[in-house]
């Protein structure tokens, strides 16, 4: 079966209401615009998917992606580092109306637990939030004289990533700071749906510029000329 869909819609199409979905991106660098976008209009013509936990570095910015998402009344849970960014209206009016959960983890902590979720580490210890409220109910415990806390792995029923390049068979390169989370997510991800700007023939991507190989990559899904974050934003995008 080619892991190569003719539209973004039917690439999305597994995506079902109270699913995990990991979204790569720091901040606009590596947001899949297009995948985002296409599930929040199917989420307003059909009221499906929705009670999302979504797991990502921020909870959106502005009016689009998350943002987006969040403002559809698509998402039950924010899993982030910086719920806070230039324009967090959509997450701050939601949170604070009691709509939207949030579980904060620090950044690291946040890089770690999804790549142990993709390595099968169910656990793993870490100084990072020990004495403060983000360690409180963990375990803890003491190694060379220093507290660590442990932190459980995460996975997610879907990734949706952004990739510069992607061949038929799912291998993917990334531009510059987009590689970001995305190579992880592909990894803790059940199904990871992958756009790219260009998608080649095997053999055209030099082994050694892979970044993800395509035993991680489910559903591809070509998007030329992506839109930016920041560039939507700078354009007043609602």
């Amino acid at each position: 079966m080619s892991r190569v869909y003719s539209s973004i819609e039917d690439a999305l199409d597994c995506i079902r209401d109270g699913m995990s979905v990991m979204i790569g991106g720091f901040g606009g660098a590596g947001a899949p615009i297009e995948l985002i976008h296409a599930l929040v209009d199917r989420y307003k013509a059909t009221g499906s998917p929705g009670n999302l936990t979504v797991i990502n570095n921020n909870a959106g910015n502005g009016a689009v992606g998350i943002a987006a998402m969040i403002y559809a009344g698509m998402v039950a849970k924010m899993v982030c580092s910086f719920p806070r960014s230039t324009d967090p209206k959509a997450f701050t009016d939601a949170y604070l109306a009691g709509k939207i959960g949030l579980e904060l983890v620090p950044q690291g902590t946040l890089a770690e637990r999804i790549r142990a979720g993709g390595a099968g580490i169910p656990a793993f210890y870490t100084p990072t939030s020990y004495g403060t409220q983000i360690a409180e109910g963990k375990p803890q415990a003491e190694f060379d004289g220093r507290m660590y806390v442990q932190e459980r792995w995460l996975k997610a029923d879907v990734a949706l990533i952004k990739a510069d390049l992607a061949d038929r068979k799912g291998n993917l390169t990334f531009r510059k700071a987009a590689r970001n989370f995305s190579p992880l997510m592909a990894m803790a991800a059940k199904t990871t749906i992958v756009q790219a700007s260009r998608v080649v023939e095997p053999g055209d991507i030099d082994p050694e510029h892979v970044v993800t190989p395509g035993i991680f990559v489910n559903r591809i899904v070509e998007v030329a000329n992506p839109q930016q974050e920041e560039a939507l934003l700078r354009g007043g995008a609602k």
